[in-house]
């Protein structure tokens, strides 16, 4: 026999959605599987909001579709969504009423949820200590927190953040950092839509970069990391001579250091390059050939912001 393949958690295939003769998302396809981390990334207009507005069944694609443990969101509305906790932007919160007191009153739109599951949850969100205070004495982490709590009520498959870090200090980023893996480590799978690309480093298993409503890039974030171009600082005497050998090559381009990076290069003799690792041997035997003198070989590795920029031409995330 062979072996049962996985269910994706979140399987999305060919979804595209048309607005006024306009196609706001165009073919985006991805899949998310239990335990796994996802990291969502576009600029602002990219359709981000758009297509986790589809992804829960408040609007509907104009093509393709949407599984939730293998039940389309569209036809199996209800089997689908029961699986999937969603924040979309600030969570929705009673601020005169105690943490506790809003997740009874989540918990009574929902079937059969116990106060036993209430207590659990605010275990699993770490708010034993101030579950009976009122709402509006909680940080902006701590309001997170009990949203995702009450996300958490209908033990969900899958929970979808939108802009989870946004408002919260450092601090408090890191807290939802650890809290997060915590819940993957159990099987939750989580969706996370963001503009703190380094965040998303440090957070996702994988991510899907999109751009105009085209997924552009999707998976394991070190994957994609590693098929992008390094910055390679060539430390050459003479300078001139050095970067006619660089220019000589097609896969090699020059570049420029950008004020942070600029500060950190101590010397004159220093050529910025965008290329491939594995090419570095072979450029530096030519340097050698050509009695050109290589004094420091210099690999900063991209980072996800790095390459973002890259893939969607500069635009920035706002």
């Amino acid at each position: 026999m062979g072996l049962k393949e996985e269910i994706p958690v979140l399987s999305v295939k060919h979804l595209k959605k048309k607005i006024k003769k306009k196609w706001i998302i165009n073919d985006i396809s991805f899949d998310i599987y239990e335990g796994q981390i996802f990291g969502f990334l576009g600029p602002n207009g990219s359709g981000k909001t758009t297509t986790i507005r589809m992804l829960v069944d408040l609007i509907s694609p104009t093509e393709g579709s949407i599984h939730v443990c293998g039940k389309n969101v569209q036809t199996e509305h209800d089997e689908a969504l029961k699986h999937v906790g969603c924040i979309v932007e600030n969570p929705e919160l009673y601020t005169y009423l105690t943490g506790w007191e809003n997740l009874e009153h989540f918990a009574a739109m929902l079937p059969n949820i116990s106060q036993q599951r209430i207590q659990e949850v605010v275990e699993i969100v770490g708010m034993d200590q101030r579950i009976h205070d009122k709402v509006k004495t909680y940080s902006l982490g701590m309001r997170q927190r009990l949203g995702i709590a009450q996300a958490l009520l209908g033990k969900p498959k899958l929970l979808i953040l939108d802009e989870p870090t946004n408002g919260l200090d450092p601090q408090g980023i890191k807290e939802l950092r650890i809290f997060i893996r915590n819940l993957a480590k159990e099987g939750l799978s989580l969706f996370i839509s963001s503009h703190l690309l380094s965040e998303i480093q440090l957070m996702c298993d994988r991510v899907a970069i999109i751009r105009k409503g085209e997924v552009i890039a999707v998976g394991n974030v070190d994957e994609l990391l590693e098929q992008s171009s390094s910055t390679v600082l060539w430390g050459v005497s003479p300078v001139e001579q050095g970067k006619k050998i660089l220019q000589s090559f097609q896969s090699i381009e020059l570049t420029q250091l950008d004020d942070f990076e600029f500060e950190t290069v101590t010397s004159s003799n220093i050529v910025p390059t965008l290329m491939n690792v594995e090419d570095i041997p072979l450029v530096n035997e030519q340097m050698v050939k050509a009695g050109i003198q290589v004094t420091n070989i210099e690999v900063r590795k991209p980072s996800l912001e790095d390459m973002f920029l890259t893939l969607t031409e500069g635009e920035r995330i706002d």
